[in-house]
């Protein structure tokens, strides 16, 4: 690390959380000679790199800042350097700084810089509304601004595996969601179809995924979380509500996947250019009755295979001449073999949008995992 990245990194770590961006500039300017320096962070629905400060948003699929993100590269095109920001495989935005230094040693401490705000902005997130509130083009509902706080990020990347997820409608969602997480030997993973209208959807899916995460936190196997939650929503509401939920739990040395089937999203595999939905043991969905018992099946993955969940709001998505439906979703599937697991998250939402002209009218969630194999 030379001294001007390393007095980077401490200003990075040092500014006040309101002035990062600003102070990074000033030491940008002072270290490397950049004039300006710009934060664009991704929007909700992954559509827009929204600026920091003033200035227009970047909309243009072929725009060197979305290459930048497509691709988490570096890229410079007219003078201007566009560097990926983000963490640990969650994408955050990218870094815009003018003129490009054209030192290849100082572009890659540029590039190094990007990656530690990233970091940075991760950290004061949750002390801060000046970062979420520059990611929005529009105002969220309440609803959607509760699942938002809830998830764990949309997207994560380890050395044997590849995740995503997302909401739809962005701005609008209400009882759909997921949650995941992984300690080094297995990644967790469930997907919730919720149920109801409003906040109170979106309060149903915060009960769901907090007595998920109670169950999981306690070391409980994953038919025992389901039932533990159950019996959580089932105390709360006796029955009147529930929620759908696919609950996954793979090992990361083996591939082999546990799944628990709680009338949930539908469980789609791309393998060798194929897709095939894998036959579910279904099961009663979490809350409906007192006391449920749940059974768990198991799988084993091949290395390179990908997984995706979704739920109803995407089959079902309708105009008023068609339907979505299965065999759409089938052949855009397989077409997503190249991409990342976030493109082809973002992809697949984007088609669904353009199918219906708009915003979808209700909740689809989209997860997609890619098993890269165990690693040494």
């Amino acid at each position: 690390m030379s001294g001007a990245e390393g007095r980077a990194r401490r200003v990075l770590t040092e500014a006040p959380t309101d002035l990062i961006v600003d102070r990074l500039a000033a030491e940008l300017a002072r270290t490397y000679g950049v004039t300006r320096t710009e934060l664009y962070q991704v929007d909700y629905r992954l559509a827009e790199l929204l600026p920091l400060g003033d200035g227009p948003p970047v909309t243009g699929p072929g725009h060197p800042a979305w290459r930048a993100f497509d691709h988490q590269e570096p890229v410079i095109a007219d003078g201007v350097g566009w560097f990926p920001v983000g963490m640990r495989g969650e994408r955050r935005g990218v870094l815009q700084v003018s003129p490009v230094p054209a030192d290849p040693h100082a572009r890659r401490e540029l590039d190094t810089i990007a990656t530690v705000l990233g970091h940075e902005l991760s950290a004061v997130m949750a002390t801060s509304d000046i970062y979420r509130t520059a990611r929005r083009s529009r105002r969220l509902t309440l609803a959607a601004e509760m699942q938002w706080e809830l998830l764990p990020g949309r997207s994560r990347i380890r050395p044997s595996f590849s995740l995503a997820g997302q909401l739809e409608p962005a701005y609008a969602v209400r009882g759909d969601s997921f949650d995941w997480s992984d300690d080094g030997h297995r990644l967790w993973l469930a997907v919730l179809n919720g149920y109801g209208e409003g906040v109170a959807a979106a309060l149903l899916a915060s009960l769901a995924t907090y007595a998920l995460r109670n169950a999981r936190r306690a070391g409980l196997d994953l038919a025992d979380q389901a039932a533990l939650a159950d019996q959580a929503i089932y105390a709360q509401h006796r029955g009147g509500q529930h929620v759908s939920v696919l609950l996954m739990e793979l090992d990361l040395a083996t591939g082999e996947l546990t799944v628990v089937d709680a009338g949930s999203p539908r469980l789609l595999r791309l393998r060798a250019g194929e897709v095939t939905e894998q036959e579910l043991d279904n099961q009663f969905p979490l809350g409906m009755f007192e006391g449920t018992d749940y059974r768990p099946q198991r799988f084993r993955l091949e290395r390179e295979d990908r997984l995706f969940v979704v739920s109803d709001g995407v089959i079902e998505a309708t105009t008023e001449q068609a339907r979505y439906g299965e065999v759409a979703l089938d052949r855009f599937l397989r077409r997503t073999g190249p991409m990342e697991p976030l493109d082809a998250v973002r992809s697949l939402l984007g088609d669904l949008r353009a199918f219906v002209s708009g915003d979808l009218v209700d909740d689809a969630v989209v997860v997609c995992l890619d098993w890269l194999g165990p690693q040494p």
